[in-house]
């Protein structure tokens, strides 16, 4: 059941994104001065976040680490959200790639008591993961209805 509401957030952010993925300049667009939201930004920000706590976290991967953000720069997935098309293509491979690995890694996991430990919320299990990423990805897809809406107006999606 987790796994599924989660896959249903991870769709609504596609359907956000829909029709904008090879236009760089719409997807991102910001959203007003002085913030740097944009789609783009979010479909970073999500890769990262997945990469995190499905990678990191959980499976231990050292190759897990964020691809657009760092600690010298925190902001870097949505300050760095170019309208380059390429960089929308890439971003999109990217979170594809994370999300499915973190469909696998949970599908092939014994239970949803597998842990791992995270620098600030300490001992995480699966369960914990899946929750959050629910409630992470529900949060930013109501920053997606707001940024598609002022880009071209759709709403609804």
């Amino acid at each position: 059941m987790l796994a599924t509401f989660l896959a249903d957030q991870r769709k609504t952010l596609v359907l956000k994104c829909a029709g904008l993925e090879g236009e760089g300049e719409p997807i991102a667009r910001r959203a007003a001065e002085p913030s740097t939201l944009s789609l783009l930004g979010l479909v970073r920000h999500l890769t990262d976040v997945e990469r995190h706590w499905f990678g990191q976290v959980l499976a231990g991967r050292d190759d897990a680490g964020a691809l657009y953000s760092s600690a010298d720069d925190p902001d870097g997935d949505f300050d760095g959200a170019t309208p380059d098309p390429s960089a929308v293509t890439d971003a999109w491979k990217a979170w594809h790639e994370a999300v499915d690995f973190a469909e696998r890694y949970a599908a092939e996991a014994p239970d949803l008591d597998v842990s791992g430990h995270d620098s600030w919320r300490g001992h995480v299990s699966l369960r914990w993961v899946l929750i959050h990423m629910i409630e992470e990805y529900a949060r930013h897809n109501g920053h997606a209805d707001i940024l598609r809406e002022r880009i071209d107006g759709t709403r609804g999606l």
